[in-house]
């Protein structure tokens, strides 16, 4: 690249635009997207309740789950869509797009009306506007990360795209904030009401101040140089999909280091808060907070962790994050319980759950269709109660035959025999079963809701921090990464399908996936496996075939 006057630029001095600036409108128009697309998550409760209302509650939080998936599932398809458009005719104007059909699509969310409105047609516009946050945040990522890493110079080229990689954390804390200044604003029955769809509303100023910045903006200047050089790729997905050489990098990202990046972020940032709320029942807005602080402070551990890549790797960070991470969770999530909600803590150890059924008897509490009532035999209708309830409980093995029976501590409950009651009998049966297990879940300490005076909030902060702290490990390097392994002709379209495939797929459905595996067995830790395993996985992979990418030249 030359300086007009035919004179070599120095790759330091390649930048074609200040750089401040690249870096800061590239990072605030990502920010908005990642604000759009996780303010779901944060209202999932709500949103079950109002656009899933037609089953039980604890489906009706799985498909609302779901539904935070879906736009997650066809992430890898806006990557190929989107990718291929970038690689073509630029990042600049394919980023431009992708974040106007965001916008609209999260401006919707706030005025589409409820099941109780519209019934069916509610769920399914929402699923299918998630479909478009979804396309559109696979082409944006790829668009972002590759736009201001060919920016950067190569030995700084980390700490330039960690900002990139702060965007979805700072875009949850933004989501976060915006929430949390509603709900104390409307108090907690107007948010419940309709003040829900307010955060989702606003997101209409932030999408117009977005494009304001990001229209200042110029072409990258490596895609700038291919374009005039006409040496941009013709066929981008058949380069980087339909040749091994450079599908081989594609795999390698994928299972060597984004599939483990990806559980640890979505463990650490979004199942730990769901956590707090549904499975240890700490207040909703004082999640938030308790988020939002840890957060704030773990947040500049990603610019830390991007900056460090540039001198030691991003392969040993990344690989050390996941490796903590699967050996920390279960220690981690049971501390948190104990400092989060110490009653349910105690109770379970004191006086431990078990469900005492024969298992071809059992149903997994779960119905996306919401016909059944869980109520034709005796241990649906224990464990219906207990997942309601979000209590955690161990089964145990009965012979065949055998009416299902809880066990509380010492205490044994016999559940009702379908079989012999019908109709209004068989309810005033199954509801006095519910208030005699109530009130003995109660005498044996289990709690309704955590106690906000009983919290250790220093602790739970503390923990939150930790786990967040996992997430820069993976996450802060795993921008520059994926720009250094694939050439610049193509690597809009190679970089972005791995990323989405690991966190659209592997971690985009991981909240799905761990409750419907806790609601399968009824522990409360069992759905950590999941995380676990795809971490320890990339490890492995990683270690043997992922290689040192840093100070690569990407010019080529």
């Amino acid at each position: 690249m030359t300086d007009g006057s035919g004179t070599e630029l120095p790759k330091h001095h390649r930048a074609t635009q200040n750089e401040k600036l690249v870096i800061a409108a590239s990072s605030l128009g990502t920010v908005f997207e990642w604000y759009d697309f996780y303010l779901y998550g944060l209202l999932a409760t709500f949103i079950s309740s109002q656009f899933f209302s037609g089953v039980n509650e604890t489906t009706g939080f799985i498909l609302a789950l779901a539904a935070f998936a879906a736009g997650f599932a066809v992430r890898p398809f806006g990557a190929l869509v989107f990718g291929r458009i970038g690689d073509l005719v630029g990042r600049k104007n394919t980023f431009l797009v992708t974040m106007a059909i965001m916008g609209l699509s999260t401006f919707a969310v706030g005025l589409l009306p409820s099941y109780a409105q519209i019934g069916v047609a509610a769920p399914v516009i929402l699923v299918g506007l998630r479909l478009l946050q979804g396309l559109a945040l696979g082409g944006e990522y790829g668009g972002a990360a590759t736009y201001v890493a060919e920016h950067a110079p190569n030995n700084r080229r980390g700490l330039y795209t960690s900002w990139i990689q702060t965007t979805a954390t700072l875009g949850l804390f933004a989501a976060l904030l915006v929430v949390i200044g509603v709900r104390r604003l409307m108090g907690e029955d107007g948010f419940a009401d309709w003040g829900w769809r307010v955060p989702f509303l606003v997101s209409m100023i932030l999408l117009l101040v977005s494009m304001w910045i990001r229209l200042q903006l110029a072409e990258s200047p490596v895609f700038q140089k291919m374009k005039d050089e006409g040496k941009t790729s013709k066929a981008p997905l058949t380069e980087a999909f339909g040749r091994w050489g450079n599908l081989r990098w594609v795999l390698v990202a994928l299972f060597g280091a984004v599939a483990g990046q990806a559980v640890v972020w979505y463990t650490g940032q979004f199942y730990a808060l769901f956590f707090l709320e549904k499975t240890l029942k700490v207040d909703g807005a004082t999640t938030n907070v308790l988020t939002a602080i840890a957060l704030a402070i773990a947040t500049p551990a990603f610019v830390f962790f991007g900056w460090l890549s540039d001198r030691i790797g991003r392969k040993p960070i990344i690989l050390t994050g996941c490796a903590l991470a699967a050996i920390g969770y279960f220690p981690l999530f049971s501390a948190l319980t104990v400092a989060a909600n110490p009653a349910l803590a105690h109770a379970q150890a004191t006086a431990p759950v078990a469900v005492v059924a024969h298992g071809d008897d059992c149903s997994v509490q779960f119905d996306p269709i919401g016909k059944n009532r869980f109520d034709s035999r005796s241990c649906d209708i224990v464990k219906a109660f207990l997942a309601k309830g979000g209590v955690s409980y161990a089964n145990v093995e009965a012979p065949a035959g055998t009416i299902a029976q809880v066990r509380i501590g010492e205490r044994t409950i016999a559940a009702p025999d379908p079989a012999t009651v019908f109709g209004a009998a068989r309810k005033e049966a199954i509801a006095a079963f519910q208030e005699e297990t109530g009130a003995a879940l109660k005498a044996a300490g289990y709690p309704a809701s955590a106690d906000p005076a009983a919290i250790d909030t220093v602790m739970v902060v503390a923990i939150l921090t930790v786990l967040v702290l996992l997430v820069t490990m993976v996450y802060g390097p795993i921008a520059a990464l994926l720009v250094e392994l694939f050439p610049s002709r193509i690597r809009y379209t190679s970089m972005s399908l791995p990323y989405h495939i690991g966190n659209g797929w592997f971690g985009g459905f991981l909240p799905t996936i761990v409750f419907a595996m806790v609601a399968a067995t009824g522990d409360i830790y069992y759905g950590l496996w999941y995380p676990i395993i795809v971490a320890a996985a990339t490890v492995v992979i990683g270690l043997v075939a992922l290689p040192e990418t840093a100070r690569r030249d990407i010019d080529q």
